[in-house]
């Protein structure tokens, strides 16, 4: 008997010390499209393990020393990594199989490679079903800490502090630009990215490597995938439809992957205050095609055609406004219409060839092209009136004892043409656990642009002059006899070349400090550009950026990642940049320039047995050379001047996890503040400086039917400094609009998917089949994207209208794939 227990115990002691020393590997296998693979072999020598239903797996290995993992399936290439993992800890590994007709390139490593890079993995499915006013990529942006907006109908967004203009969008490594004169997120239209086509997406929101481009701000970088069976997908709402189709030839070889998009917004624009016959309709479609000549060279072609008309013919408003015991309100009487039109043909040939296991390269030319136009002319009639108060009143809420004050006309006949051409070169050279990254670009240049613009503003029977204009007179009781001259009148024609050639050479490595992983990152950016142009003086100019990364993953018990980025930031200036706000161009603009550091921390733990990851980042921007602008709606308005210096510092934090089981939700929390001093007057708020941000992405969905699933986007940002006109000083105007608050949910019932199989005869043509509602804006808030300014010459004063954005909405949708 003691035997027995001396032997029981012997046995326990040695369970105890093997699992003592032993860690945990878990994650998901994955196709090249994501989706999961059943039954999937993932085995360390003699010990192994299959994926469940949704490609998950989990299994013990030993610790603290290198293990070689294969993972394998009748229907894929099989792939093997070799890991290192502390006692006691668990790693998430998700790979990616190709299928045996395709070779494997790379397996994207997200835990790893996007930690230490300092990137944000956006699941481009989470995109196709967050409810938004406009879906896509950039709709879950804007729920990540450091990413502000103020505007729902527009796809355009602020990274800690900067303007739109200082984003970084790749897709397929190609830059990709969006129109000039767009002016209100209710013209804008479409994204270009297209998140049906999309196979990877990640997001930097600083300190990125010197293989991205030059901006100050962010990176954007998108994937398209290639496809390895047939496929088709369509979905369709009030707000428009979309499809997409995607297959391959006999020898899978040649693959096609082609996607069109209707939208039309007069959902979110009859919500408002203004009643006018809106037509705003916005179209495009994308084709990417692949052809492997053999295993070496590839072929690939990105197009994209896209065609935005937005037309208005506006009759009346009525804005409220002001307080509970004194509401006011604007009523503005409309003659006219207004007709815009943005055309873009974009397309791009890139040629791939492998010259063996650690050397690549590629080749990539592309052309973007957009023609723009801008015609309105329309009068308005404008009066303040008193609002009916009285909850008893039928008449409550309208506008009671309007006076009369003035009237304004605007008018314009905007073209623009512009073409954008460039060839690109890269390469990379694999050395052990070094890795080597080249390129260089030149880039073409051309903008034709013809502005024919003004404003005549009357008020009690006076016309307004511009407010720059000198001498001022007591209007009305003074009277005035020099020559009546429009409030705003923009009048320039230019033609404009710019002639760029880039490059950059960058080196990664990861190693080990003791037990301790590390990871390196060096790059070096230089360009070169000259302007010139119609009636301009040639200038040449050069700068030249270092950028670093550095990442160490301690052997501790906890599961944490400490990275440190930054570098010499610079943004050469775009035409945009160059045009200051009476249409002239200023060939002298230098580039913006930042020094830019980011201390990050990423903490992965597994609460109520799930994993969550905490990403907590500071960052400091010291900014010089400094264009000041002005925003309205998406409109920026530069001085084109290098007059200033500015800094931006804050602090971000995300939580993201499986707070129901089997479905991604996160919360984001972010703090900022950027003020500028120009011609050193001292610091004010930048028109960027969005102080408090809380985002929550969140999914449900019923316990007894998990069909029903539910989906919640809700978005708190703190006031803008804005409001002011745009002729305005800054110094004199730093009041802010209020807080921007949204929140839309969405909920929908799945018939048919991957975890729902086909129930019904007529469902077997499936392979996803869903339907559901969409609340936008659900509790209604009145949010303000500028003001318009009144001026009653008679009273001697300014009156700050608010232009409200969309109000609630509810939409219907339709979704399947087969």
């Amino acid at each position: 008997m003691k035997t027995k227990l001396v032997i029981i115990l012997f046995f326990v002691l040695c369970s105890q010390y093997v699992l003592g020393q032993s860690a945990t590997l878990k994650g998901r296998v994955l196709d090249s499209i994501n989706r999961p693979i059943e039954n999937a072999t993932v085995s360390i020598g003699n010990l192994g393990t299959v994926t469940n239903e949704e490609g998950a797996y989990e299994i013990k290995v030993p610790a603290n020393r290198n293990i070689t993992v294969r993972y394998g399936h009748v229907s894929f290439n099989s792939f093997s990594k070799t890991f290192r993992i502390q006692r006691g800890k668990t790693l998430y590994f998700s790979p990616r199989l190709f299928s045996k007709t395709e070779s494997i390139d790379e397996v994207i490593i997200i835990d790893e490679r996007a930690s230490t890079q300092g990137l944000v993995p956006v699941e481009s499915k989470t995109a196709q079903i967050i409810p938004s006013a406009n879906q896509g990529i950039e709709s879950v942006l804007k729920t990540l800490p450091g990413v502000n907006f103020n505007n729902e109908l527009s796809t355009q967004y602020n990274v800690r502090g900067g303007s739109f203009e200082e984003n970084l969008v790749y897709v397929n490594g190609i830059e990709i630009y969006r129109p000039f004169l767009v002016r209100s997120g209710r013209q804008e239209g479409l994204s270009f990215v297209n998140p049906e086509l999309t196979q990877n997406v990640d997001f930097s929101a600083g300190g990125f490597q010197a293989k991205y481009g030059d901006k100050l701000s962010s990176v954007l970088d998108i994937t398209y995938r290639k496809p390895s069976r047939f496929g088709a997908s369509f979905e369709a709402s009030f707000l428009g439809a979309s499809a997409s189709v995607e297959g391959l030839s006999k020898d899978e070889k040649f693959k096609v992957l082609v996607g069109a998009r209707y939208r039309n917004n007069s959902l979110f624009l009859n919500s408002n205050d203004v009643d006018a016959n809106f037509n705003p309709n916005f179209t495009d479609i994308q084709a990417y095609l692949s052809y492997d000549f053999s295993e070496k060279f590839s072929l690939d072609f990105l197009g994209s055609y896209s065609l935005n008309n937005y037309n208005v013919t506006p009759r009346s408003r009525q804005t409220n406004f002001g307080t509970l015991t004194n509401p006011l309100s604007l009523v503005v009487s409309y003659q006219g219409k207004e007709e815009d039109q943005y055309e873009t043909l974009f397309g791009a040939l890139k040629g791939n060839y492998v010259f063996s296991d650690n050397v690549s390269a590629s080749l990539t030319a592309s052309t973007y092209s957009t023609k723009e136009q801008e015609y309105y002319d329309i009068l308005s009639f404008y009066g303040l009136g008193e609002v009916d108060a009285d909850f008893g009143s039928d008449d409550f809420g309208d506008s009671n004892f309007v006076q009369s004050i003035g009237s304004q006309l605007d008018h314009a006949r905007n073209n623009l043409k512009a073409q954008i051409s460039n060839i690109k070169l890269t390469a990379d050279w694999r050395l052990n656990s070094n890795l080597f990254e080249f390129g260089a670009k030149y880039q073409h240049e051309n903008i034709k642009d013809r502005i024919n613009e003004w404003q005549v503003v009357d008020s009690a029977g006076f016309s307004l002059r511009p407010p720059h204009l000198l001498p001022r007179n007591d209007e009305p009781y003074e009277p005035f006899t020099g020559p009546i001259v429009p409030f705003i009148n923009i009048n320039a024609e230019n033609d404009v070349t710019i002639e760029r050639i880039s490059g950059f050479v960058q080196w990664s490595r990861k190693s080990y400090i003791g037990d301790h992983r590390v990871w390196y990152n060096l790059g070096l950016r230089a360009q070169h550009w000259t302007i010139s142009g119609k009636g301009l003086s040639s200038q040449d100019y050069t700068v030249v950026s270092p950028r670093g990364q550095f990442s160490i993953k301690p052997a501790w018990d906890h599961d944490m990642l400490f990275r440190v980025s930054g570098g010499v930031y610079y943004q050469p200036p775009f035409y945009r940049e160059l045009r200051d706000s009476v249409g002239m161009v200023h060939p002298e603009v230098k580039a913006q320039k930042s020094v830019h550091i980011v201390l990050g921390h990423d903490y992965s733990f597994t609460l109520w047995n799930r994993p969550f990851k905490l990403v907590s980042e500071v960052y400091y921007k010291n900014l010089t050379d400094v264009n000041p602008f002005t925003i309205d709606n998406v409109k920026i308005r530069y001085r084109a001047r290098n007059n200033a210096i500015a800094y931006a510092a804050g602090a971000d934090l995300r939580l993201n996890g499986e707070f129901v089981p089997g479905t991604e939700s996160w919360f984001s929390i972010g703090y900022l503040q950027t003020e500028e001093n120009i011609d050193d007057r001292g610091y004010i708020s930048r028109p960027t400086d969005q102080r408090f941000k809380f985002a929550l992405l969140f999914q449900d969905y019923v316990p007894s039917v998990p069909s029903l699933k539910m989906y919640l986007n809700l978005v708190y940002n703190t006031g803008v400094p804005g409001g002011s006109p745009s002729y305005a000083d800054p110094y004199d105007y730093q009041n802010r609009l209020k807080a921007y608050f949204r929140s839309d949910l969405g909920i929908s019932y799945i018939f048919v998917d991957l975890n729902n199989p086909p129930k019904a005869n007529w469902q077997k043509s499936f392979k996803h089949l869903s339907a559901g509602i969409e609340l936008f804006n659900m509790f209604d808030n009145q949010n303000t994207i500028t003001n318009t300014w009144v001026r009653d010459i008679s009273a001697d004063r300014y009156v700050a209208i608010p232009n409200y954005l969309s109000g609630r909405v509810l939409n219907l949708k339709i979704a399947m794939r087969f």
